[in-house]
């Protein structure tokens, strides 16, 4: 009976022209004087953070010396960045020169998924380079044998899989929620919790599915890491030489770095959320979504000397190409 009336309502709604076709993207800020300015800056960070995606997978991909367990990580994780910034930025840009950024109810429904597909893949991702990290230093003797390819292999495909699920899983519970006449999405992208928002019906199994999937989303990372590095961090104090403690503490350094950028600036967004400051957590998320996968790959690169000597041969071999 619920489920027929929930149908008449729907029917009764798309008779008098309410349901919503399309939304509404109220971007980030609604101050004239600042699109312009802001459309530079978000454009500058995101050509920066495209060639710097690009030219990481390019370099892992063109130079045989890394292709090993933690540059195939990482590979996969500025494959992750590249799409996850393409998915919302030209929209955004969109937002800060046209006066009104629109976006069908299907194209908003496939940015969600694809945004939330990345975003769980990536810290999945982020884990996986965790594990690789503790058996490096934990257990260099096996590390070959226990990071083989097919296991590299198995472990991204899990990402990917986590990321799948749990986009399926919040899309699926989106796509039965009704929307009326408000379509006005107070943020620069299609997320949950603004999404939420706008539903003229019962949003509770959206609450439900929200509180499960954020929380494994967030605990089985989080433990992982933190016992992978507990661990480490154990090894690493074990280890008499200066030198080799300097070492071996430097090849996470990046990684420690990485993860603290990614899940700090996604509580803050989060907290912000809660709060109930909508605008707060709106600016907020701009550390989580844009300027992440911008610092990524600068972070691995500046800091990495392997990917400085590749970058450099790379870079010889383009100079004697051009010669000849």
């Amino acid at each position: 009976m619920q489920k027929k009336s929930r149908f008449s309502m729907i029917s009764m709604l798309a008779e008098n022209g309410s349901l919503v076709i399309e939304f509404v993207l109220a971007g980030l800020t609604d101050r004239p004087e600042l699109q312009l300015p802001l459309f530079y800056v978000f454009l500058i960070i995101y050509i920066v953070t495209v060639v710097g995606n690009f030219g990481l997978i390019t370099l892992i991909g063109l130079n045989p010396h890394l292709h090993t367990p933690m540059y195939y990580f990482l590979f996969n994780l500025s494959f992750i960045d590249l799409c996850y910034s393409s998915v919302f930025s030209p929209k955004m840009l969109m937002n800060f020169v046209c006066e009104k950024n629109t976006i069908s109810y299907i194209g908003c429904m496939t940015q969600l998924f694809l945004f939330l597909f990345f975003v769980i893949s990536e810290c999945y991702m982020l884990t996986s380079m965790a594990y690789d990290r503790y058996m490096a230093i934990c257990n260099p003797l096996l590390y070959k044998v226990t990071m083989s390819p097919q296991v590299c292999s198995g472990i991204s495909f899990a990402a990917y899989g986590m990321g799948f699920a749990g986009a399926s899983a919040h899309t699926g519970c989106m796509l039965r929620l009704t929307f009326c006449n408000a379509n006005i999405i107070n943020h620069y992208l299609c997320d949950i919790l603004p999404l939420l928002q706008l539903s003229c019906t019962s949003t509770y199994v959206n609450e439900v599915v929200v509180l499960i999937v954020v929380g494994i989303n967030i605990t089985v990372p989080s433990l992982t890491i933190l016992i992978s590095y507990i661990f480490i961090l154990a090894s690493i104090l074990n280890i008499k030489s200066t030198q080799g403690r300097s070492k071996a503490f430097s090849t996470c350094s990046s990684h420690i770095m990485a993860i603290s950028l990614f899940f700090g600036s996604a509580a803050f967004m989060y907290l912000k959320y809660s709060s109930g400051s909508m605008e707060q957590g709106k600016i907020s998320s701009v550390f989580y979504t844009n300027v992440g996968p911008m610092l990524n790959p600068l972070i691995y690169s500046l800091r990495n000397k392997d990917v400085k000597v590749a970058l450099r041969k790379s870079m010889n071999r383009f100079q004697k190409r051009n010669i000849f």
